[in-house]
């Protein structure tokens, strides 16, 4: 005989209500007039957890917690009987905020049908080199991950050979996380309209196929893999074995909402 308390029922919910609102955040949505990006999937943190019910000073509970915050957005929800139905409200009311590219941690909380999720941004933790140095750690990551099959979606992929390093890729792909930075934007087209194929070409890049995947909010190489192999889109590029070269960088402005910002860009000559 197998039995579940309502806690684990209510934990099960919250822990659902993640992954949805993952799922939501990983495919391309319309909000208002605005189209958002394929975002790689929030950080459950049980610093974000707050009662669901009742008035929070977020920034005392955040120094509590020791959550190192430098933003976080709290919405409290009333009536939503389940995660479905809670996702349905995040999506009319509260999808500027849920996708969001500088948030990257959250943080669930409910009691019956009172729900309370924070999403936050936190303080870059470490020192990066400059953006050669940790675009190579970049590739690094990615090459160890197509040593291993895996499954990005509904797409399998075959472990794919390793990809080498290609400068003209790498200066592009500094140019554009340069530009998101410094114009407080995360988008694949910049803000003259180009797109990452016209980005590859007017720098004179002359393969055949370029892709790319950007990131915001991370301060390492390794967590920007990691959040791209949880996301179908950024995985499935990772792991096509038709891209042979690869260029990546990061740039960072302390006024933009994310912080930092990562492009990697993907060709094939």
């Amino acid at each position: 005989m197998l039995g579940l308390s309502q806690g684990g029922v209510q934990a099960a919910e919250e822990a659902q209500l993640v992954g949805l609102i993952n799922h939501y955040r990983s495919e391309v949505q319309r909000c208002g007039t605005q189209a958002s990006e394929e975002l790689p999937p929030l950080s459950a943190d049980r610093r974000l957890l707050l009662p669901a019910t009742g008035r929070a000073d977020l920034q005392a509970a955040m120094a509590s917690s020791g959550y190192p915050m430098v933003n976080v957005q709290a919405i409290s929800l009333s009536g939503p009987r389940d995660a479905a139905s809670a996702l349905q409200v995040l999506k009319e009311s509260f999808c500027q905020i849920v996708l969001d590219p500088q948030f990257v941690d959250i943080g669930v909380s409910r009691q019956d049908r009172d729900w309370r999720i924070l999403l936050a941004r936190p303080l870059l933790a470490g020192r990066l080199g400059d953006w050669q140095a940790e675009g190579q750690k970049l590739l690094e990551q990615v090459n160890q991950a197509r040593t291993t099959a895996r499954q990005c979606g509904s797409q399998h992929f075959a472990p794919a050979p390793a990809l080498g390093w290609n400068e003209l890729l790498g200066s592009t792909a500094h140019t554009h996380s340069r530009a998101m930075a410094n114009g407080n934007f995360f988008a694949h087209q910049d803000q003259d309209g180009r797109t990452p194929g016209d980005r590859a070409e007017l720098a004179g890049y002359g393969g055949q196929r370029v892709g790319e995947n950007i990131a915001a909010g991370l301060d390492s190489a390794s967590k920007v893999v990691a959040g791209w192999l949880a996301s179908p889109g950024h995985c499935a590029n990772l792991m096509n074995p038709q891209f042979t070269e690869l260029g990546a960088a990061y740039a960072s402005d302390p006024k933009s909402d994310a912080g930092i910002y990562w492009t990697a860009m993907f060709g094939a000559p």
